[in-house]
């Protein structure tokens, strides 16, 4: 029987393995989603494809409808979304050894980290368009505790604000980023530390800190690109810990990331491994992973997976006037995250 939240009717073909089986939030578009979709399934036959459009009604409707088109074997499954979704059916096309599938990103967040990394259109149009004529490219994904990401983890401050953020927006009804703004106002109040013991390359180094930043490949520390990533190819792990310092300490280091000067601040360290190891006297933390948190049990342990996701990308570079877009704040951004 056809799924009841796939768009209908769909093509004579449509009996036949789609092309491309695309899983969007069924809130998204601003309640005009079964418009959205028809509107992908359209432009994708524009460009000679067949596109099974799935508007997913949960996050785990998303996943069921992610594995099943890998079980089936299409040749791409696109996500529309932010980077939380796109991580979430990322997560699953890795999660298959077996996996023939290319992830296909539709961005249709905020922020879109993954997308503008890889230099993925962001119009809707031009996404769809990759998607179809792109080259298949095998990027590098990250795991801690066997729990995959594609842009980065975080400890510390940024999961403390993402549960206060949320406890705000379910019990008060602000909007995400009056949400945010006060859930960072209360952390920064609290500030509290972690005390750390970092494992890296047979090195161990002890930490006090307020938070802990580890990239899916490094991130750029200097220049109005501050906080985008040049490739996610390099097979390795980017760390980032700020040190033992006060507010004010971390009011400075704000400053030098939102000027592009985070290479001259002395009180945060950068470095690159496949292997982080991270001890803290707590049983259970936070960790939050491409903007999503859960309790995790202690140790972390995080390793980067070269080449393990095939992600469709475009044929070339596209040039400046086709792809730049403005800075939307660099390393902050990736920190606060986007779910």
């Amino acid at each position: 029987m056809p799924d009841q939240n796939t768009t209908s009717p769909l093509p004579p073909h449509s009996q036949a393995r789609p092309d491309v089986v695309a899983v969007i939030n069924a809130k998204a578009g601003g309640g005009h989603a079964e418009e959205l979709a028809a509107r992908i399934s359209t432009e994708f036959a524009r460009h000679g494809r067949h596109a099974r459009v799935h508007l997913a009604a949960s996050g785990e409707d998303m996943l069921a409808t992610a594995r099943q088109a890998v079980r089936d074997r299409v040749p791409v499954v696109a996500v529309g979304g932010g980077d939380g979704s796109i991580n979430a059916v990322a997560s699953t096309l890795l999660a298959d050894a077996q996996c023939q599938s290319a992830l296909g990103v539709l961005p249709l967040g905020t922020l879109n980290h993954f997308a503008k990394d890889l230099n993925i259109p962001l119009t809707l149009e031009g996404a769809i368009a990759n998607i179809a004529t792109g080259r298949r490219l095998r990027v590098d994904s990250a795991e801690v505790n066997g729990v995959a990401f594609i842009n980065n983890s975080s400890l510390g401050l940024y999961p403390d604000i993402v549960r206060e953020r949320e406890k705000q927006q379910a019990r008060l009804g602000r909007g995400k980023w009056l949400a945010f703004t006060w859930a960072a106002m209360g952390a920064l109040r609290r500030y509290p530390f972690l005390r750390v013991r970092l494992s890296i390359d047979g090195q161990e180094h002890w930490r006090r800190t307020p938070f802990v930043f580890i990239g899916n490949n490094p991130y750029l520390m200097s220049g109005l690109d501050i906080g985008k990533r040049s490739s996610l190819t390099e097979g390795c792990l980017s760390l980032y810990v700020c040190h033992h310092t006060g507010r004010w300490g971390l009011l400075r280091l704000a400053l030098h990331a939102l000027f592009g000067r985070l290479r001259q601040a002395h009180d945060f360290d950068m470095l690159t491994a496949t292997d982080i190891h991270i001890e803290t006297h707590k049983r259970r933390m936070r960790v939050a992973t491409d903007g999503e948190v859960q309790l995790m049990q202690t140790p972390l342990s995080y390793r980067i997976r070269p080449a393990s996701l095939e992600v469709i990308v475009p044929q070339a570079p596209a040039s400046a006037a086709t792809t730049a877009s403005p800075p939307t704040g660099g390393l902050l951004d990736k920190l606060w995250g986007e779910s």
